[in-house]
């Protein structure tokens, strides 16, 4: 209806995305906290040999000291490798951990004036360069910080990163354009602008549905009712499907083509929006 001129009836397209996603995101942030964004699923490296002597190692280190029974008792509880290691309790057992260790490099620090004195006995040809110095001495601000209590710096990254999720799809809008720019680049007809337009409606219908997954995880979540899962499948499903069904409306290309297409665009629009929040990840973190 946009392309064929009939728009006075409708909603302005950039108004319709700014009204619903400040909707979407006013009910999202309801939904979810920081608290349960950011997980580690510590089994993966925290198990099997390598937990049994943390945990022996900690009970020979304490074994005399009363004051850190509590400890003892605590750890004897993951000697059960099938059970997660909170956050909390990662230190416990590892005396080196990180919140950050993107570089390799922030674990060698106990603080940041310790790294600026070993980088100024350094010859000029061998120090860090400015950014490299830029990246390490903030992951040790951040590590040094939250050494205590790891649990909270996962927290506050988390919902600074939530923070954000409005902004990093925002970024997304023209570059999922861009990858319908250039899959139908021999569709003269269609500017870059029509695709935004195609883009703006379709993350509109994804913001609508994805409240309705979110409602209905909730539901689960205070009934108990394993069926419900099944109507999230097929909710997200019913996203794809739309997807292809608008592709071939909307640029007329039979269905073979479309469903190629619909495919390439899967994958293109997966790895951009992985890209993205690695970056906002990132950016968040460093930003704290």
């Amino acid at each position: 209806e946009y392309m064929a001129g009939r728009r006075v009836k409708y909603l302005h397209p950039v108004r319709m995305y700014v009204f619903t996603s400040a909707v979407f995101f006013l009910l999202f942030f309801s939904f979810f906290s920081g608290s349960n964004v950011i997980n580690i699923n510590s089994d993966g490296d925290m198990s099997g040999k390598k937990r049994l002597e943390a945990i022996a190692s900690l009970e020979k280190k304490y074994k005399d000291d009363p004051t850190k029974k509590e400890v003892v008792e605590k750890v004897q509880q993951y000697k059960d490798t099938m059970k997660l290691i909170p956050i909390e309790d990662l230190p416990l057992f590892a005396s080196d951990f990180n919140m950050i260790n993107i570089s390799g490099r922030s674990n060698k620090y106990f603080s940041v004036a310790e790294y600026d004195s070993i980088q100024k006995s350094l010859s000029s040809d061998k120090r860090d360069g400015w950014f490299k110095r830029k990246f390490i001495r903030k992951e040790i601000a951040i590590n040094s910080k939250y050494s205590t209590d790891p649990s909270e710096g996962f927290k506050k990254i988390g919902n600074a990163f939530l923070h954000k999720l409005p902004y990093l799809l925002f970024v997304s809008l023209p570059l999922f354009a861009l990858i319908l720019r250039l899959l139908y680049i021999r569709r003269k007809q269609f500017y870059f602008a029509d695709h935004g337009i195609f883009t703006i409606h379709f993350y509109v219908f994804s913001f609508l549905l994805l409240l309705v997954v979110f409602s209905l995880n909730k539901l689960e979540e205070v009934t108990g009712l394993g069926f419900i899962d099944i109507f999230i499948i097929g909710l997200i499903l019913a996203l794809i499907f739309y997807l292809y069904k608008a592709l071939r409306f909307f640029y007329g290309q039979g269905r073979f083509k479309t469903l190629i297409k619909l495919i390439i665009i899967f994958i293109s629009s997966l790895a951009m929006m992985v890209a993205l929040l690695i970056f906002f990840l990132f950016f968040t973190a460093f930003s704290l």
